[in-house]
């Protein structure tokens, strides 16, 4: 469902789009984005007008991030092409390709590969290219990865952004609104709430409700705990109330969708405290997750803040006295 590339400017000046009516409803032509009725309504929702600035800063630190990842977090993908065949269990996507066990040579290719791709795009440098590049190393990096043990679900939402990002293309002017940027920001945006929701089914499927009442994080402190750990489970209950903490919060995630203003700051701040807390007690990161969850983050307000602070003084004051 992807929109075609439609976008709104957001005025430098007024409260108008070019098109003379309030801006974030019409296009640049003057008409309703999304259109009406239900239909209208689903694509509005979908591929809202989202400013290329959020996209430009978004697609820098994820680009930056994978280039961390691969080179520093996710690396045992190259150590695959020195292990067996026999030991290759490829995940469903790599059947479905018939895709061969990695070797030396193609762990190593991949990996340069990779981190060229993320480097440009990052950059801002050839977009689509670069980006489409980049979507298919990390894939391959990953699903090499994830076929010779369990598989994390913490690269879901990372990899649906490498996936869709291409697709906006140039982002030069941050004040330009886009819905082929609203659709790319709200699929990383749906990719990282699923993370959290799919694992609440996961856990109704193999321990039903009964696993908010378990000994999962007493079992998960006995195995990679801590000082902390051990003080809190020194407090009676309290491992059994953060269990249905996180349960309860999983399943509410969804509405991370609909929530704005400080209702969505507070979700959001939810979450990075709950993956700090899982990294303090268990050291487990979620870092792939995390940086995704910047898209819901204003980000288009940094390169406007830039963009303005750099802007000559008199346009600064020709654009204050515009605002009086």
């Amino acid at each position: 469902m992807l929109p075609v590339s439609s976008t709104t400017r957001r005025p430098a000046l007024g409260g108008t789009t070019a098109g003379g009516t309030t801006a974030g409803g019409t296009t640049a032509g003057g008409t309703t984005a999304g259109g009406t009725g239900r239909a209208g309504a689903w694509r509005s929702w979908w591929a809202p007008p989202v400013a290329l600035g959020r996209v430009a800063v978004l697609r820098f630190v994820l680009y930056a991030f994978v280039v961390l990842d691969a080179l520093h977090i996710t690396t045992w993908p190259l150590g695959h092409g020195d292990v067996p065949a026999v030991l290759y269990r490829p995940i469903l996507l790599r059947r479905l390709l018939d895709l061969p066990a990695p070797t030396e040579t193609s762990v190593r290719v991949v990996l340069v590969v990779l981190v060229l791709s993320a480097v440009v795009a990052a950059l801002g440098r050839l977009p689509r290219a670069a980006g489409w590049v980049c979507a298919a190393a990390y894939l391959e990096w990953i699903s090499n990865g994830f076929s010779y043990s369990k598989i994390d679900h913490d690269h879901v939402a990372l990899l649906v952004a490498l996936l869709v990002l291409p697709t906006v293309g140039a982002a030069r002017d941050p004040f330009l609104r886009s819905e082929a940027a609203g659709w790319a920001v709200r699929c990383v945006q749906v990719a990282a709430v699923c993370t959290y929701f799919l694992a609440a089914l996961a856990k109704m499927r193999f321990g039903g409700w009964d696993w908010a009442n378990g000994a999962i994080f007493t079992w998960a402190f006995s195995r990679r705990g801590s000082t902390l750990t051990d003080a809190l489970l020194a407090v009676p209950h309290l491992v059994v109330v953060m269990q249905w903490g996180v349960l309860v919060a999983e399943f509410l995630s969804p509405l991370m969708l609909w929530l704005r203003g400080r209702a969505l700051a507070a979700a959001v701040g939810f979450w990075l405290v709950f993956h700090l807390g899982t990294y303090l007690t268990i050291g487990i990161h979620f870092l792939p997750t995390v940086v995704c969850l910047l898209a819901f983050a204003p980000l288009e307000r940094l390169p406007q803040a830039w963009r303005a602070r750099t802007l000559p003084r008199s346009a600064r004051r020709d654009r204050a006295a515009a605002r009086g």
